[in-house]
């Protein structure tokens, strides 16, 4: 099994302790996910201590103020490094105001021609306000500027939207909210992504799968995420494995 999506140095316990877990739950690769300038070098430290860790870097839309040229290309410089197999997170988010829409905009676009010129999957997150699809639908909008870009839709919350990912050919990677009772909808666009486009992810620590809400999350996590999306899609533990594992393979090249 994999985990397309953590914050490994965000996590409770120690990076020790979050992998060793994850081994133990049959979690073999985790990409970690930067948000800024400290923590993508934070995320590319661990890789280099931890076997099976990769590292995706970027600006993270809820930090976007005060992203300039400086800090597109301190992105671009650290993703010389060969654990980096990924640009982002990136994208808009209109349910926190903790980042100017304009400023989440640039960050956005520059990390899109960073990934683009360098060949790299950019992952994007997109958070929309109760009720509205503002920040999904732009994100969609300015990406048709870079139509062979590698994208990965992380934390996939857009229903609505998963057949126009397909066309697209983008990733949609499911996280624990995916377990969460009332989340029926997402349920269903988990069994309607292509089965080459596929992901699971924990977004640890963050997304808790609905038997552990009580806890932190973590990458071993993973596993009832992946349980529910195999569920949803009518296959068995060991095929959406066998899926996933060759789908984030391909994407990030690992």
């Amino acid at each position: 099994m994999i985990d397309s999506h953590s914050h490994v140095s965000r996590c409770p316990d120690s990076p020790e302790s979050v992998i060793g877990a994850a081994k133990e739950a049959g979690v073999e690769k985790i990409l970690t996910v930067g948000l800024d300038e400290a923590s993508n070098r934070e995320q590319i430290a661990l890789c280099g201590a931890f076997e099976g860790l990769f590292a995706a870097i970027g600006r993270h839309p809820n930090d976007a103020d005060g992203f300039d040229d400086a800090a597109a290309a301190d992105i671009e410089g650290l993703a010389a490094d060969p654990k980096v197999v990924a640009i982002g997170e990136t994208g808009l988010d209109f349910y926190r105001d903790t980042a100017d829409p304009d400023n989440q905009r640039l960050a956005f676009i520059k990390q899109a021609d960073i990934a683009a010129r360098l060949d790299l999957p950019l992952v994007i997150h997109a958070r929309d306000r109760q009720g509205s699809d503002d920040a999904v639908s732009e994100i969609f909008a300015t990406l048709e500027e870079f139509p062979d870009l590698t994208v990965v839709l992380h934390c996939f919350s857009a229903p609505a939207w998963v057949e126009r990912a397909a066309e697209r050919d983008w990733y949609c990677s499911f996280a624990g909210n995916v377990t969460y009772p009332a989340n029926e909808d997402l349920r269903e666009a988990a069994a309607r992504v292509p089965g080459d486009r596929i992901l699971v992810e924990t977004d640890a620590p963050y997304l808790t799968p609905q038997s552990r809400r009580r806890d932190r999350n973590q990458p071993a996590f993973v596993v009832e995420t992946a349980e529910k999306v195999a569920e949803v899609r009518g296959v068995s533990y060991g095929e959406l494995e066998n899926t996933v594992t060759a789908n984030a393979a391909r994407l990030f090249g690992w």
